[in-house]
């Protein structure tokens, strides 16, 4: 099974090509007449009016690092809408270069060399230049960070005892996420593997039910390099030893996008980041379903 997503194209600098998956993006609009939100984050340019909607503009090569957009510059810049995570924000950039398709298998993770600080998911090559992958989510993250409180469903002492026992594994390759992921289970006091990519969860999965403790509950990302997670998912339940893992599918998507296809290749919910009372009665659900089964 190879799944296949476009990819929108583009420069924050003269060089630089950086890319962010079509499902994210909502529209492209030519620059617009900003107006001031008082008490916002720094890289937050304004705000523009679109369709009705007051939509935050982020500058996103001053975001991650790079030389500001300038006024003088504003004018021929275009701006990105995106929907990602529950929030709709715009991302100015100075160039549109194209949309094309890409096989998720041709992403790479990125190289150790760019160290934990990179605002970069993945790597490909397109007509023999390198183009980096955007994390989105951590871009937001670091703009509008998270409450330090994680709020959790009151669970009961069973039902907290049911998680604790069972084997959880959480597969993203934003660090972002995982923290988020990690926070919200460590706040439970529920033990959990982690994993960067599909295919170490696939290999984790395997040497689980060699040890005798098979992974009960799945909680993967979608967009990730090599292996999105809807392939993950679609090679667990064509796996006979593990195709009783109750699948999570945790995307920064739209719901309405990420739940039809999920449903196709056979995951069990598909829910959008990130809500960790929501993700907890979920795999709360999954810990109960797999008892049915047991």
């Amino acid at each position: 099974m190879s799944q296949s997503q476009g990819l929108l194209l583009f420069k924050l600098n003269l060089q630089q090509k950086f890319a962010i998956g079509t499902l994210k993006v909502q529209e492209i609009v030519p620059s617009t007449r900003l107006y001031s939100l008082p008490g916002s984050h720094p890289m937050v340019m304004g705000a523009a009016t679109l369709r009705g909607r007051t939509i935050p503009i982020i500058d996103m090569a001053s975001a991650v690092g790079y030389r500001p957009v300038s006024k003088e510059e504003y004018d021929s810049c275009n701006i990105i809408i995106t929907d990602c995570s529950r929030q709709i924000v715009g991302f100015l950039v100075r160039h549109i270069d194209k949309i094309m398709d890409c096989d998720w298998k041709d992403i790479s993770p990125p190289s150790a060399s760019l160290g934990c600080n990179t605002y970069t998911t993945g790597v490909l090559h397109v007509e023999d230049k390198l183009v980096q992958l955007m994390d989105v989510e951590r871009l937001l993250a670091d703009i509008y960070p998270d409450d330090d409180d994680v709020e959790l469903p009151q669970f009961s002492e069973l039902e907290l005892e049911e998680l604790r026992t069972k084997e959880i594994l959480v597969v993203d390759d934003s660090m972002v996420a995982r923290n988020q992921l990690g926070g919200a289970l460590d706040a439970a006091g529920i033990h959990y593997q982690v994993c960067k990519n599909g295919q170490d969860a696939l290999a984790v999965m395997q040497s689980a039910v060699e040890s005798g403790k098979p992974i009960d509950v799945l909680v993967s990302d979608i967009e990730m390099p090599g292996l999105d997670g809807y392939e993950v998912a679609f090679e667990v339940r064509s796996t006979p030893n593990v195709s009783a893992t109750y699948i999570i599918l945790h995307t920064s998507l739209s719901s309405e996008i990420s739940t039809e296809r999920a449903q196709q290749i056979g995951a069990d919910e598909a829910l959008t980041k990130f809500d960790a009372s929501e993700l907890m009665q979920a795999i709360l659900r999954g810990v109960k379903g797999r008892e049915s089964l047991e």
